[in-house]
């Protein structure tokens, strides 16, 4: 029961973070523009449930094989960094919010997202998840489900029912520290406590994974900026074009 309500809150604290500022959360936002947030959120849930509860079978799966437990936590640790990297580099949008069926608006959403899920950061943090826990399965998947529930419904009510600008780079290097911090942590366990490496080799491995990750992350936000400017500069540019028909009149 402990164990369970652990892996709840943490998974529950993970995907709340990878989502923020995600694709899935910008799908949600695109659909509460034409369908009722109660019928998007509707459609997350059943993607997600479906879509999180094959990702943990995955990680449970991958958990047996005993022999392997230092990989397969390794891996784990060192994908939390991972995935803070990706929050860094960010997501776009590539066509899914203009999916349609002829079932309605729930199944329109949760086909949407399921596919849109599919390899995405928080199907593979649900993975790493279910590997980090294996004894709390049910934990894993309650808590990675309303973790996505949680990001998608702050996303529809900011971005859609406030009109307001979610404040995406400040979340996105806040929810990136926080899965580089934990990525660290794993690391550190896995070095000492199932290596059992000396303390020398331990603090070499720490520093050298810090240096990478450290280096991968500046070259990240430069090239985040680097776009964002190119993007200001065109956006500028286009706006004097259209612009410019009018002043000629004049």
């Amino acid at each position: 029961m402990y164990s369970n309500l652990i892996a709840f809150l943490f998974s529950t604290g993970t995907v709340v973070l990878a989502e923020m500022g995600d694709k899935t959360q910008l799908l949600a936002m695109a659909f509460a523009t034409r369908y009722k947030a109660a019928k998007v959120l509707a459609g997350v849930f059943i993607a997600t449930v479906l879509n999180h509860a094959l990702a943990v079978a995955v990680g449970n799966f991958i958990t047996r094989f005993e022999a392997a437990q230092i990989w397969i936590q390794a891996i784990a640790a060192l994908s939390f960094i991972f995935f803070g990297l990706w929050t860094i580099r960010g997501d776009r949008l590539e066509g899914e919010e203009n999916r349609t069926t002829k079932f309605g608006a729930v199944v329109t959403v949760a086909i949407a997202f399921f596919i849109a899920e599919m390899g995405d950061k928080t199907q593979l943090a649900t993975i790493a998840l279910a590997a980090k826990f294996p004894a709390s399965p049910i934990g894993i998947l309650t808590g990675t489900t309303t973790g996505m529930l949680i990001a998608d419904g702050i996303g529809i009510i900011v971005g859609v029912v406030m009109c307001r600008k979610i404040p995406e780079r400040t979340i996105k290097l806040i929810s990136a520290g926080v899965f580089i911090f934990f990525g660290l942590i794993g690391c550190y366990q896995v070095a000492g406590d199932m290596l059992q490496l000396p303390l020398w080799a331990i603090i070499v491995c720490m520093i050298s994974i810090i240096i990478v990750t450290g280096i991968a992350a500046y070259l990240l936000i430069k090239n985040n900026k680097v776009v964002e400017e190119q993007n200001r500069i065109v956006g500028q540019y286009c706006k004097v074009k259209l612009q410019k028909p009018d002043a000629v009149k004049k």
